[in-house]
């Protein structure tokens, strides 16, 4: 299958790493090709962020379904514009954290989110309830580092991760760890190796991989979104203006 990722930010110097991170999550039949928005904000990291960025990840969408993909992943835990493309294009749209999230539901009773700032808490909160997990939902901690500063200090980042992901288990009674943001995707192994060193034997969601492998097996089975709950919509990206550079 051919799996298009959308890069929903205006940075191309996280191209490479993405493409890096979904092939290595992917089956040996799967390609793996990223697309950048045309216009938006460099990170993501609020509502008014996601509704900047929604108008030109509908367009990569669409870009991506005629180009002949089979399915689409949008590269932010916020998953942006995700549900509004599933009525816009026929193939499957999925975001990593709705994946990863139920996900984690499945390998354990609660389970918590390791995010990058602080305030980001109630936007994975609001996440959990969209999807039907909030009480499953042990707690939100921070690495308090902003997303554009997440690989000044790869090694503080990762011994961060480590610490906010042992004090989930430990505190807030977590027994599985989910990723918060895409920039920490790669690093779910080895952080869930830390832990184990420790004694603490829980899952840890490479929210990447999840959306990347539960793609396959959406496409594999021949599925794709309920056009009940996400009745057909087209024509309306014809009057959106083009980006200016």
């Amino acid at each position: 299958m051919h799996l298009r990722v959308i890069n929903p930010t205006t940075t191309t110097s996280w191209v490479p790493d993405t493409l890096a991170m979904f092939e290595d999550a992917a089956s040996d039949g799967t390609t793996v090709t990223v697309a950048t928005i045309a216009a938006g904000t460099p990170s993501i990291e609020s509502r008014r962020d996601e509704a900047l960025v929604t108008p030109w990840v509908l367009r990569a969408a669409q870009a991506a379904e005629a180009e002949g993909c089979d399915a689409i992943a949008v590269d932010c835990m916020l998953d942006p514009g995700v549900h509004a493309a599933r009525e816009v294009v026929g193939i499957p749209v999925l975001g990593p954290c709705e994946a990863s999230m139920h996900l984690a539901a499945t390998l354990g009773h609660r389970f918590s989110v390791i995010s990058v700032a602080e305030h980001h808490r109630d936007l994975m909160i609001d996440q959990a309830r969209r999807y039907g997990v909030e009480p499953r939902l042990a707690s939100v901690r921070s690495l308090q580092i902003p997303v554009l500063e997440l690989e000044d200090d790869p090694d503080a980042t990762f011994r961060t991760m480590v610490a906010r992901a042992r004090e989930a288990v430990q505190h807030d009674h977590a027994q599985a760890i989910v990723l918060g943001c895409t920039g920490l995707a790669g690093q779910a192994a080895q952080v869930q190796s830390a832990l184990e060193a420790e004694g603490i034997g829980v899952p840890v969601i490479d929210p990447s991989a999840a959306a990347t492998r539960m793609l396959e097996t959406i496409v594999a089975m021949g599925l794709a979104g309920s056009r009940v709950t996400y009745p057909r919509r087209s024509g309306a990206t014809s009057a959106w203006p083009e980006p200016r550079h």
